[in-house]
């Protein structure tokens, strides 16, 4: 079964967010499940430098009038191949892969990504004389537009299946509606039943309404965004949709998550030898500052330092955490006074807080082998790649019952420190207090060693890769080709 994956970043090469996580491990998942995948994308520039033996498969000329250079070849780093869309102007600019060096969104970001869509497209009608995909797989608003333009663009010989994956519903690809003229569709396209939200254009509509099927990445996920609370506007499009709504929980790239031969991290170990945890948690300890003091509860947050990421509960937890023997490492990046807030809590407290604002994905893995517990306070949260993380390395999550957070981390209630499931620490109410009463809760159990071990043991010892995921997948492209 030949795939065709469609998105706008790709670890190793490119990444702001687990979206990159996902369309790196996914392809290489589905080819030991047995499909022919290819990746679709932007021309960024890391992704042109690691494409070998790119060729020149065609140049089309754009909605817009542009003329796009279309380059195939292999992504040496991943060994996949790829279409590659080759227009420099388009994305090789300072800046991340949506904004400017002044945080800004890029002008023409509608014409960057529909780019993306339309070009998917192209490659289900056959623009590649060998190779015809029998499912799109797009992913997240960059490249929502692939299934609009399928539904109106004629696909030659056969049916393409179309699947369409919400990452995040909160970031939807929102444009104001005289850029819809750019787009090449047809003007009943901006209804809505279409392109058209409150008056605006928005990418992730055109995705939820056109594609044969959609998948988010949790089930508690897929639940939550058919509330008016979590919808962002769209729980009514997803209800109507729910029938071709399934949530798929993501999964652990463990060639790349695995603490027994992780070479970012200074000691190696695993769950039934964890000793190398313990060297790692003095090493990151005395590389920061911290005091080095191996009864110390070693909290860690890496995320984007966001309101949605609960990390204002986190800021109301420290005096408290710090006062119970607690340290706290933070790596991250984002609202800059949330960034001013945690620096000033770790120039106040320097034995006992340190933070690197930025991101370094080799100090993330360092993070998750030294801490005890790896905090997730989301507001909301599709899935989460951080909570497993943790778990792989033996960090055990914190984290508000939400989403794939709750999908994946049981409390350490007695019923479940009984029963062997408990692998963290869990609290329901979205709030300061509640996440206080489970930082308390991680401390009491640490102090009772022998079952702060048996945790820590059976949460490494989780089956996270991603052979179940795939399989899922599989099943579902074989269902909408039947």
């Amino acid at each position: 079964m030949n795939v065709l994956q469609v998105s706008a970043e790709i670890f190793p090469l490119l990444k702001t967010g687990g979206l990159a996580d996902i369309a790196g491990a996914l392809p290489a998942a589905l080819h030991g499940a047995g499909c022919d995948v290819r990746v679709l994308l932007p021309g960024f520039a890391p992704i042109m430098a690691d494409l070998q033996q790119p060729q020149v498969l065609t140049e089309l000329t754009a909605p817009w009038g542009e003329t796009v250079r279309i380059c195939h070849g292999e992504l040496a780093t991943l060994g996949v191949q790829a279409y590659v869309l080759d227009v420099p102007h388009l994305y090789q600019r300072p800046g991340t892969p949506y904004e400017d060096e002044q945080r800004q969104p890029h002008h023409d970001n509608h014409r960057r990504f529909a780019l993306l869509g339309w070009v998917a497209a192209q490659l289900a009608c056959g623009l590649d004389a060998h190779w015809q995909p029998a499912v799109v797989h797009s992913h997240d608003w960059h490249a929502a537009l692939t299934s609009a333009y399928l539904a109106f663009g004629p696909v030659r010989g056969r049916m393409v299946a179309s699947v369409y994956t919400v990452h995040n519903l909160a970031y939807q690809g929102v444009f104001a509606p005289i850029h819809f003229y750019d787009l090449g569709l047809p003007p009943h396209a901006f209804s809505v039943n279409g392109l058209e939200f409150h008056g605006q254009m928005s990418f992730m509509k055109a995705g939820l309404y056109y594609a044969d099927h959609i998948t988010t990445v949790s089930p508690t996920y897929a639940k939550e965004i058919q509330t008016p609370e979590q919808g962002c506007g769209l729980d009514g499009l997803l209800r109507e949709r729910a029938p071709e709504l399934t949530g798929i929980l993501n999964a652990v790239d463990e060639s790349v998550w695995n603490p027994a031969t992780d070479s970012a991290i200074p000691h190696t170990f695993d769950a039934k030898k964890p000793v190398g945890k313990a060297r790692c948690k003095a090493a990151l300890q005395q590389a920061l500052g911290l005091s080095v003091k191996p009864e110390a509860l070693l909290f860690g947050v890496v995320s984007r330092l966001t309101e949605q990421k609960g990390l204002h509960l986190v800021l109301a937890a420290v005096d408290d955490l710090i006062a119970q023997g607690g340290q706290l490492v933070v790596l991250g990046t984002g609202e800059a006074a949330l960034e001013a807030e945690f620096s000033a809590r770790a120039a106040r407290h320097p034995e006992s807080v340190a933070v690197r604002i930025g991101y370094d994905e080799a100090f993330a893995h360092q993070i998750f082998a030294a801490t005890d517990v790896t905090l997730v306070p989301s507001r909301f949260e599709p899935c989460g790649l951080t909570q497993m993380y943790g778990l792989k390395y033996g960090s055990l999550p914190l984290v508000h019952k939400v989403g794939g957070l709750a999908d994946t981390v049981v409390d350490c209630a007695l019923e479940h420190l009984a029963d062997g499931s408990a692998n963290g620490f869990v609290f329901k109410e979205f709030s300061a207090a509640a996440l206080q009463r489970a930082v308390r809760r991680a401390f009491a159990l640490h102090d009772r060693p022998t079952e702060w071990r048996a945790v820590r043991q059976r949460a490494m010892q989780q089956q996270l890769g991603w052979d179940k995921a795939a399989a899922q997948y599989v099943a579902l492209y074989r269902h909408l080709l039947a």
